[in-house]
This record gives structure tokens, sequence and C-alpha cells, in this order.
């Protein structure tokens, strides 16, 4: 059963940077999304990445300061973010995707336990 691991999470000044890694044991990365959990809200997409790199997308909420990658070398897909503020505080969690919208959190399985990012103001 896949299972997939985050990592990267901790504690940030506002403008500062992190890079959260999402690892399926045992198998290789597919397409791949990131999601976050902010406290008291909904869950929100966040970015997607395609199994071969391309395409990605990126929320409106993050365009310009998060970016996502693969990196096959390491079997891991990657969220780079820069630029963070207090409302990028969250639980962020990755997980497939299979098909349909992107940004619907329905189209994703194999979820990991999450990672919390906190971004002091």
């Amino acid at each position: 059963q896949l299972q997939l691991v985050e990592s990267g999470g901790g504690l940030v000044q506002a403008g500062g940077y992190l890079r959260l890694s999402c690892t399926p044991s045992g198998r290789a990365v597919r397409t791949a999304g990131w999601f976050r959990h902010p406290p008291g809200k909904e869950r929100e997409f966040v970015a997607q990445v395609h199994w071969s790199g391309s395409p990605a997308y990126n929320a409106n909420s993050v365009k310009g300061r998060f970016g996502i990658s693969r990196d096959n070398a390491e079997n891991s897909v990657s969220l780079q973010m820069i630029s963070m503020k207090p409302a990028d505080t969250a639980v962020y969690s990755c997980a497939i995707y299979t098909d349909g919208n992107v940004e619907d959190a329905i189209n994703y399985w194999g979820w990991g336990k999450g990672t919390l990012v906190t971004v002091s103001s």
C-alpha cells in the first residue's frame, strides 16, 4: 500500500523560506499535489506537478512565492516556499492525483499525515 511521507515543516519568520518534501514509500512518485489545512479553515489546494515534471499548477494565493517540482533521483516531490506570510500557517499534506479538477482534494489519494508549517509575524 502506498504511503506518502511529508517532511520539512517547522517555524519560520514572515518573509522566510521553507522547503517541504513528499516521498512515497516503496513506489515511484506519480503526479502529485500539495494541499494545506490552515487552523480553523477548510483544506485548500496549493500546487500540483505532473509525473514528468511538467506541467505544474499553483493556487492563485501562492503564485510567485511557492514552486512545486519533482526530483526523480530522490523519488520525491518538493514544495519550495519563499516570502512566507502568517497566512501560510497550516498543516501541509501531499497526495497522489487521479483525474479531474486538480484543485479538488476528492481527486487525490494516498494522503500523508502532513507536516506543520508555522509562520510568525
